[in-house]
């Protein structure tokens, strides 16, 4: 465990050192969550990207989650997507992603990886591939440790972004996102996140590095027992 935040924490600061652009920016991300059944639960969030001063992206999202395996949950997730243009004029996007979750838990730890593919309908006229919107492959794999008699729980995860289109720049890796979040240990339906995200562009023309605060708040309905006769 220390020897990853240790390896976590030394590329993180490498790709600071290097970077030529920097943003900042706020995610905020508001959702419910339920169960329709034994097998299968949902989410539906609502997320608000906010940068210099203004909202840069704003998107819905629902999601159906399937529990195959207790290791391996796939699921569908749809988004309707607005994101503003160097005009100041909003675009609007539908993507779909198609996820594989596994997860494995030694005691307090718990291990996961996210395999992800995310299609677009409409691109967003932006005049260069981003792999937040377009079309990507992402590899996401995470760690989390329940500390004892603590309140919050420490999660970090490295995420790869590929580009599998066969422009001048595509078929490639584009983007690579750290995280370091924390999340509260609440009683009840209550379910609060907040972190730090280090978001780099590799490997293309115009390199980018986004340092983000990220907010997450999310509710949980529990499903009503039938009164039995």
């Amino acid at each position: 465990m220390i020897r990853f935040c240790a390896i976590f924490l030394f590329s993180l600061s490498i790709n600071f050192v290097s970077s030529q652009q920097n943003y900042f920016q706020v995610w905020a991300e508001t959702g419910i969550t339920g169960k329709l059944s034994d097998k299968f639960e949902y989410t539906i969030d609502w997320n608000n990207r906010f940068g210099n001063y203004n909202l840069q992206t704003t998107f819905g999202q629902a999601s159906i989650k399937y529990k195959f395996k207790k290791w391996l949950k796939p699921s569908i997730d749809y988004r309707f997507i607005s994101d503003r243009q160097d005009n100041s004029n909003f675009s609007l996007n539908h993507r779909l992603n198609f996820n594989l979750q596994f997860s494995k838990t030694k005691k307090r730890l718990d291990l996961g990886l996210r395999l992800r593919y995310q299609y677009s309908f409409a691109q967003i006229l932006t005049g260069t591939y981003e792999a937040e919107f377009d079309e990507a492959y992402r590899i996401k794999p995470s760690i989390s440790y329940d500390i004892n008699n603590f309140p919050l729980t420490p999660q970090i995860s490295t995420e790869f972004f590929y580009d599998p289109s066969n422009y001048e720049l595509g078929n490639r890796f584009t983007k690579i996102r750290y995280s370091a979040s924390f999340a509260l240990d609440l009683k009840g339906p209550h379910k609060v996140e907040f972190g730090y995200i280090f978001d780099q562009r590799i490997q293309l023309a115009t390199p980018l590095n986004r340092h983000i605060l990220n907010l997450s708040y999310t509710y949980q309905i529990k499903k009503k027992k039938k009164e039995e006769k």
